[in-house]
Order: structure tokens, then sequence, then C-alpha cells
């Protein structure tokens, strides 16, 4: 009897801790400051090879 009472006095318990997932209406914001800056660091270093005189 003890098997069958127990599920049956859980159940309401658990019905009533549901998980509502909804999607945000606020737009995903996305930085790419990172590739930018990569960039600049990298025209720097080849302008700095470029502009060693010992490469030619």
């Amino acid at each position: 009897m003890k098997n069958l009472l127990l599920p049956i006095l859980t159940l309401p318990l658990l019905a009533a801790c549901t998980i509502k997932v909804e999607p945000s209406d606020k737009p995903i914001n996305v930085n790419l400051n990172i590739t930018h800056d990569i960039r600049i660091k990298i025209q720097n270093e080849v302008e700095d090879v470029l502009n060693d005189d010992e490469l030619f």
C-alpha cells in the first residue's frame, strides 16, 4: 500500500513545479570589436615588416 501511495502523493507536487521557457523579445547583440582589434594589430605588424630595411 505504501508503494502505491507515494506516487499518488508526489504527482501534485511535480505538477505544481512546471518549467516554462519563452523566447526573449529583445534582440541578441554580438560584439565584433575583437576582429577589428586583431585586424589593426596585423596591419601594424605588416607595415613594420614592409618598412624593415633588411627585408630587401
